[in-house]
């Protein structure tokens, strides 16, 4: 029953995707505005065929109806109840029908905030591309991707639940949905962009409708990489957060063009600048969320053989190939009115500074993506397979991070139109001088080599910018000073610079050791002791443990331990951390010998704790971001023709 209602569930979503962006096509090209009302009611179906779906294997998976393949290959009878509701999104098909629930729940809100405004031409258009994207994801569950298949079951089986890596954090619940969040959102901003381009609205109306949107999207991206980062330190065992694995760059990929568009907007909306610039970006983000699908979904990453075995791999590929046709058609048939009024009068300017953080963002997002990509391309034309692992992305990334954190420091000095090197200046001293103040204290507290150093002071210029910037608004505004989107923004700003601070020390200033050590013996890291006390045996109805119990600097005792699960006897290791505001110490238990001597990693890494701060921070001033400033202009409605901006003229 489960297996029926839910493939009827996704025909259901499919048929009212299909049937809405149709209808919407029709009635905007032929001026049926009762046909352009339809959205709403195809989109509250579309919802309601994905929240079936998605309560419909939630239940497969917790009543272990083994006849869905997709819960015999993911479900078991003792696998916690907290791990069995994320199992859902554990493997390929149901992550497509998680995707598929978020799209629908965008498109429905789309629908409902325009509800007034459905007849316009624009938010017809933008339907159009919204019911076509949702159309494509509900085609590949029916298809390549079905949750729902069925087999036979044979006498007696149980399953072995999800992988083992997925059932050992309660991060595994909240990651990827958050991170979900984030990648689909990004479909509301594309879905207008090309609704601009369709309707030659390229001004900067378009935008207006869009940024509270954009800025949601990247806000949960952001929050869904952090928390990535915080599973893998906790649960991989290695030592460290972030390792440059495709898996990892798929995310960041569209985080990078999202954050340059979410800038360089301002121009656009400020100057009528940068329209080929953020058309390029909003559409780009999109592409880069299908294909960072396509990269962590298909199979290519295991091998491009088992990618042309993939049912979903060429659809995925064949839609980013789509997605990147029309943008790129769609801006270059609207080249004529993509043609910016306005011009950079000054390289001392803060639309300048916007145009060099697009062009820096441009130049990070193809680092990473010729790294991701390139090894696959390799193994395509020669069939040898090669790995591109850290040197080569911290060589390539770091001078670009650096460059961001000067530009993150001089921006918001800089006004708009031009200045003068003087001016320029006298708003640069308190900044540079808390730089000088972060530098100098890193030196106090044993800091050396030049990238972290440089790091710091980038990043104590930068805070202090940012800084500076809230001080001075919440002078004139009081506490109304923290929100809207460019005060909001600094909050941000502190965030990644947290984040840049604490990732240039804890890479730099790493030590890890490997010790073999016997109850009672005691060994010394970085200033830590660790005294092993003994071995502790844990059975738990899903698992089964070994740990080591540790004792940290007199501070308590720590359990790393490793896992046994009954599917196939895997061993996974559960790393146990002791954390701090200065430093953290990570315990890994690599073996345990039967005389009962183990062999314990020890990894001791400065400011961990700050790059969850730094998340944090982040995602306080994305909120703060979304509130209307005091000096908030008000936004010309979307019915309204969207008036293009007036030339500037520039004196003499």
């Amino acid at each position: 029953m489960n297996a029926d209602i839910g493939t009827f569930s996704v025909l259901v979503g499919l048929v009212a995707s299909v049937l809405g962006a149709v209808s919407v096509l029709v009635g905007v090209t032929r001026r049926r505005n009762d046909l352009m009302l339809l959205a709403r009611p195809f989109a509250l179906v579309l919802l309601a065929a994905g929240v079936v779906a998605f309560v419909v294997m939630e239940r497969a998976l917790f009543v272990r109806d083994y006849e869905i393949l997709y819960v015999a290959e993911n479900g078991s009878p003792d696998t916690p109840a907290l791990y069995n509701f994320a199992a859902l999104w554990a493997a390929l098909e149901g992550s497509i029908l998680l995707w598929g629930l978020v799209l629908s729940g965008y498109v429905v809100a789309v629908a409902v905030k325009f509800r007034d405004r459905l007849t316009d031409p624009l938010v017809g258009w933008a339907m159009v591309t919204l019911f076509a994207v949702a159309a494509f994801f509900f085609f590949l569950m029916v298809d390549a991707a079905n949750p729902f298949a069925t087999w036979a079951v044979p006498a007696g089986f149980e399953g072995d639940g999800p992988n083992p890596l997925l059932q050992n954090h309660p991060l595994m619940a909240f990651h990827p949905p958050v991170l979900y969040v984030g990648y689909v959102g990004f479909t509301v901003p594309f879905a207008f962009a090309i609704a601009a381009l369709v309707t030659a609205r390229v001004g900067e109306g378009w935008l207006l409708q869009i940024r509270r949107w954009t800025l949601l999207a990247w806000a949960f991206l952001t929050v869904g990489i952090v928390l990535g980062a915080w599973w893998s330190y906790e649960v991989l065992g290695w030592g460290g957060y972030w390792a440059w694995d495709p898996v990892e760059n798929a995310s960041f990929l569209p985080w990078l063009t999202g954050t340059a568009f979410l800038h360089s907007v301002m121009v656009q909306e400020r100057r009528g600048m940068l329209r080929v610039w953020n058309l390029s970006l909003v559409c780009a983000t999109f592409a880069l969320t299908i294909l960072g699908t396509f990269l962590t979904r298909s199979g290519v990453l295991d091998s491009v053989h088992s990618f042309s075995e993939s049912g979903i791999g060429p659809l995925l590929l064949g839609f980013f190939g789509v997605v990147t046709l029309v943008t790129v058609g769609l801006i270059g048939w609207r080249g004529d009115e993509l043609h910016s009024p306005g011009r950079i009068d000054s390289p001392l300017s803060r639309e300048a500074a916007f145009l060099a953080n697009n062009v820096v963002f441009a130049a990070f997002a193809f680092v990473v993506l010729l790294g991701t990509v390139f090894p696959l391309l390799k193994e395509a034309f020669d069939d040898s397979r090669i790995s591109v692992g850290n040197p080569y992305f911290d060589r390539m990334t770091a001078p670009i991070g650096f460059t961001l954190l000067f530009l993150m420091g001089v921006a918001p000095a800089l006004p708009w139109r031009k200045t003068n090197v003087e001016t320029l200046g006298q708003r640069l001293l308190v900044p540079i001088w808390i730089g000088v103040g972060t530098l100098v204290f890193a030196v106090a507290m044993g800091a050396h080599a030049w990238r972290p150093l440089l790091a710091f002071f980038l990043g104590g210029f930068a805070g202090g910018a940012a800084l500076r910037q809230v001080v001075l608004a919440t002078r004139r505004q009081g506490w109304r000073g923290l929100v809207g989107r460019t005060n909001g923004g600094m909050i941000v700003h502190m965030g990644v610079v947290l984040i840049a601070v604490a990732f240039a020390a804890s890479n730099a200033y790493v030590r890890q050791g490997e010790f073999l050590m016997a109850p009672g013996d005691q060994a010394t890291l970085a200033g830590h002791e660790i005294t092993f006390i003994g071995i502790d045996e844990v059975q738990r109805p899903e698992r089964s443990e070994i740990r080591a119990l540790v004792q940290v600097d007199d501070d308590g005792v720590y359990t790393p331990g490793i896992s046994t699960f009954p599917g196939g006897g895997q061993t996974i290791g559960t790393p146990s951390v002791r954390t701090s505001f200065t430093d953290d110490v990570s315990l890994s238990l690599l073996q345990v010998q039967e005389d009962g001597t183990v062999q314990l990693r020890l990894t001791v890494q400065p400011l961990i704790m700050w790059l969850w701060i730094g998340g944090a921070v982040m995602a306080v001033g994305s909120v703060l971001a979304g509130f209307p400033g005091r000096r908030r202009r008000p936004t010309d409605p979307v019915s309204a023709p969207v008036p293009e901006a007036e030339p500037v003229r520039v004196p003499g």
